[in-house]
Formats: structure tokens, C-alpha cells, sequence
């Protein structure tokens, strides 16, 4: 595969040859709104419910990803059954409805199962859609019950981020997800105040008198510090709780333009996060507020008014050296889907992808979403599956978050059986082992694991005796085996004692 190496400001381009990587974030955000992405409508049964999110799964193992980011709380509302919203509409169609079953607990199962990382996604402030209209919410809604918390603004109605009980109203209905589910991640999207409505002033004068005038002298200062002060509170509650639980941000793929601020990326993006959006994404990552950030950079290399190469430039210069992990939000829906040419082109994606690995500061790649991959625009499934993605990866670790690798594991037995060859795992020694990588060598020797073309799969502990069966040999070639042992942030033991087999 070809990649594309960065230049900085001249923004020039020279191939370049770029070796897969052995850790890499690859995830695909499965979105609930609108039923875009799962369920595939309302009231479907739980059966169907659940055979659609399985076979999700599947699709995102065949393309090589190694965790799911799912729209668990898409407008204050919940996929589980929840003290601070109601069951969503998007499962049964009716709010307030309970599905019959935790889908919540049932998606991190399966994905677990699968060795995929959980990223639960909250969307802090949304309360609709598309309507103003208090009495259509379920009777049980939070924000019936406390009508001052909520604003209208255009076709909408949200949570006022300028009130302290809102703040920790939506700190604690996340913290009711973190502290009785198992998940990997916490995960917000771009969504903090509204994206802005032309000529339309968001209506929190009265919120900003009474409670930020007298520290903040400009209401958008007042605005920012709100966000600050959710996104900081939330972070240190989460760690309070589970330490090794992440807590994550796609923010809107620009902090400002360069024309506000010389700092800025050299862009004319319409709306900002700073100036818009009062998300001031430079200030949690100076003062490390996340475990990583994911800009959506859903533009082209070259692309005049927010091109995918500066600001991918950009965000790398403002993560370097910090403890933050630096994903890019790919933006698959606009493959093939778009007016502008370059979208058109089936090596753009790919070609993002090949500049994202020229910066050892980015950690990997978020998706969006997996409805647009599985419809395989200009063939980009299959790129993902032989080409970009055709070797396992592993996440990349967090070492501000402690964890520790777990001892070395045992394989104990390795015999060629009539599917393939079987190979048996001991762990019952292993204590705090979440999952196994297994690496397979051609011929009798081992060679060095850290080149991702010997990772064969990984596959998560049982606590007992693990048996995990390689269906992928040849007749009359010689393989030999090797695992490793890993904790839930990913740190890897030492290599156990390798196995020989000749397949017959």
C-alpha cells in the first residue's frame, strides 16, 4: 500500500512506502439517532434486535477494527434502563417503552466477546430531534420534571449547559453507565452548545446574569467555562470510580481559523468550535481532560476553506507531547456520496489513512458510520478488508492510566485436528488477564512479534481452559505458535514457550 508523506507548510506530497502497524485504533461509530445505523428501525423484535447488532459485529471483525463507539444516549434518553432518561424510541418506537431486554449490557457482551473495545456514547444536552414540544415526551422525562433546565432553540430543545444542576445531572447519568456496566470508554461527539442558527441568539441571557455575569464579563467566556467545567468533572468522577475506564471527545474538526487567532489551523471553516460551538478543545488538551480526542476532519486532502491535510498538521502539533491519544473521525459517508470530485476518487479514503500512519502521534482512526462502510462506496469494505486493514491490531496503550501486563501465558498443547490446528491456553494462573494475542510464524522458528504480519487474531480469556482453533492453515506447511497475555489497557506480557506443528 502506498502512503502519502507530509511536508508541513508547503503541504507537498512524496510516496513514500508505509508499513502496516501493530497498534492502531480502529473503530466505527454505530449510530442509534434516526435509527441510522442500529436498530435498523423502530419496534423491531428483540430477536431481530439483537441478530442485526450481532451481525454488525461480524461486519466490523471482517473489516479489522478492534472497537465500536455506540449511540447509547442519542437524546436524553437511554438503551438501558436509566434513573436520568427514558427507554428511547428508537427501540420500540414509543419513549418511555421498555424493549423487553438491556441492550446495553447485550451489545457489550457480544462485543466483548469479540475482543472489541465498548465506547459507550453520550450526547450531554439533546433532548429532540425535531420538535419543541414538552407533552411529547414520555411521561417519565426528566425534562418534564424539571421544565427550567430546558431551552428551545430552533426546531430543538435541550439541556442548559449554563445551570449547575444540569452539569451534574449529566455527570451522574453517566456515571450510572460507568458504574454498572462494564465499558471501555465514555464517548461525546461534537455536540455541545447548538451549532448555530443564523441570526438566532441562544437564549441563555437570563442563565448568564444569574450565574456567571458577575466571574465572566463576555457571556461566550461564560459558555466555554461551562463546557470546561462538565468535560473536567466528568474526567476526574470517571477515574474516581474506574481508573482504567477512557474518557474520550470527536469534537467538530476545527478549533478556530487562523483569522480569529494566529494560532489557529489555516482554514475558513463557516462555524468553529471555540467561536460556535463553545468547545474549547485546546484547553482539555493542555490541561489533559481526555485519554483522547478524535477531531472530525470530514474534508479532503486539499480541500480550500478546511483541508484534510492541515488540519490533520494542525491537530498533531497541538497533541504532540501530551497524554492524549490522537485519533482522526474519517468521514466514510461522504465517499461517493458527494458533490466534490475528490470524494470520487477511490484512493482519497485510503490515501487519509496513508497520512494519518506517516505521524507517529496519531493513534488510529474513528469511522463514521458503519452503515456508509458496509454499503462499500468505491470498494472501500473490500480495501479495508485485503489491504488497509488486512493485518489485526492492536489498541494502543495509555500509560497515564496505570494497568499492568500480566504474566506470560501457557500454551499448552498445539495438535493439527480436522478444521485446522487447535491450540490450548492455561490462564487459570492468570488473574487480571482480559484477552490472548496469538502470533503464528511460517516454519519452525519464531520470528519477531512486533511486525503486525504474524498477529493472527486475539481472543478474549475465559477463565478456564482456552481453546481457540487456526482455520486458516495449508496442507503440508509447518507453523509455529506463540501468545501473549494482556490487561484491559492493553499491556502485553512476555511471549510464552512456542509451539510446532506440521500440518499434514
Amino acid at each position: 500500500m502506498y502512503s502519502l508523506l507530509f511536508h508541513g507548510s508547503n503541504r507537498s506530497f512524496a510516496e513514500v512506502n508505509t508499513n502496516q502497524l501493530k497498534r492502531e485504533l480502529r473503530a466505527v461509530w454505530i449510530a442509534s439517532v434516526y435509527n441510522l445505523d442500529w436498530p435498523s428501525r423502530k419496534g423491531l423484535t428483540v430477536e431481530q434486535q439483537k441478530t442485526e447488532f450481532i451481525r454488525l459485529l461480524d461486519d466490523v471483525k471482517e473489516m479489522g477494527m478492534n472497537a465500536v463507539v455506540v449511540q447509547i444516549k442519542p437524546t436524553a434518553d437511554a438503551f438501558y434502563p436509566s434513573q436520568y432518561g427514558p427507554w428511547s424510541e428508537y427501540l420500540t418506537g414509543v419513549q418511555g417503552k421498555d424493549p423487553g431486554y438491556d441492550p446495553l449490557a447485550f451489545m457489550i457482551e457480544e462485543a466483548h466477546s469479540r475482543n472489541l473495545e465498548f465506547h459507550a456514547w453520550f450526547n450531554p444536552y439533546r433532548i429532540t430531534m425535531n420538535h419543541t414540544d414538552l407533552n411529547k415526551l414520555s411521561s417519565d422525562h426528566p425534562a418534564r420534571q424539571h421544565q427550567d433546565w430546558v431551552v428551545t432553540y430552533g426546531n430543538q430543545l435541550f439541556y442548559n449547559p449554563g445551570i449547575p444542576e444540569v452539569k451534574q445531572f449529566i455527570i451522574d447519568g453517566i456515571l450510572e453507565v460507568v458504574n454498572q456496566y462494564d465499558i471501555d470508554a465514555v464517548h461525546m461527539d461534537d455536540y455541545f452548545y447548538p451549532y448555530k442558527i443564523k441570526d438566532v441568539e441562544f437564549p441563555d441571557q437570563s442563565t448568564y446574569e444569574k450565574y456567571g455575569a458577575d466571574q465572566f464579563s463576555h457571556i461566550e467566556d461564560w459558555r466555554r467555562d461551562n463546557v470546561n467545567q462538565l468535560v473536567k468533572h466528568l474526567n476526574q468522577s470517571i477515574k474516581s470510580i474506574k481508573p482504567y475506564v477512557k474518557f474520550g471527545i470527536s469534537p467538530f474538526g476545527v478549533w478556530r481559523n487562523k483569522d480569529k487567532d494566529p494560532t489557529g489551523s489555516d482554514t475558513r471553516a463557516g462555524q468553529t468550535n471555540y467561536d460556535d460551538l463553545y468547545a474549547d478543545t485546546r484547553e482539555w488538551i493542555q490541561k489533559q481532560y481526555l485519554d483522547y480526542i478524535t477531531p472530525q476532519i470530514y474534508w479532503n486532502i486539499g480541500y480550500r476553506p478546511a483541508a484534510y491535510d492541515v488540519l490533520l498538521y494542525w491537530w498533531v502539533n497541538e497533541t504532540k507531547g501530551k497524554s492524549i491519544h490522537l485519533y482522526i473521525g474519517q468521514g466514510a459517508y461522504k465517499i461517493n456520496n458527494n458533490s466534490v470530485p475528490e470524494w470520487s476518487d477511490p484512493e482519497e479514503y485510503p490515501r487519509q489513512i496513508a497520512l494519518n500512519r506517516q505521524f507517529s502521534e496519531v493513534s488510529g482512526s474513528m469511522h463514521f458510520s458503519l452503515k456508509d462502510l458496509n454499503r462499500n462506496p468505491l470498494n472501500i469494505k473490500d480495501r479495508l478488508i485485503n489491504d488497509i486493514y488486512q493485518y489485526p491490531a492492536l489498541v494502543p496503550t495509555m500509560p497515564w492510566l496505570g494497568g499492568k501486563a500480566p504474566h506470560k501465558p501457557v500454551l499448552k498443547k498445539a495438535r493439527q485436528v480436522q478444521s485446522g490446528v487447535e491450540l490450548q491456553i492455561d490462564d487459570a494462573h492468570l488473574n487480571h488477564s482480559t484477552y490472548y494475542a496469538i502470533y503464528r510464524f511460517n516454519g519452525p522458528n519464531i520470528g519477531d512479534i512486533n511486525d503486525p504480519k504474524h498477529l493472527l487474531t486475539t481472543i478474549r480469556t475465559t477463565g478456564q481452559s482456552n481453546v481457540y482453533i487456526d482455520t486458516t492453515v495449508e496442507q503440508r506447511k509447518t507453523y509455529t505458535y506463540v501468545i501473549t497475555a494482556f490487561d484491559r489497557l492493553h499491556n502485553e506480557s512476555e511471549m510464552s514457550t512456542h509451539l510446532t506443528v506440521k500440518v499434514n
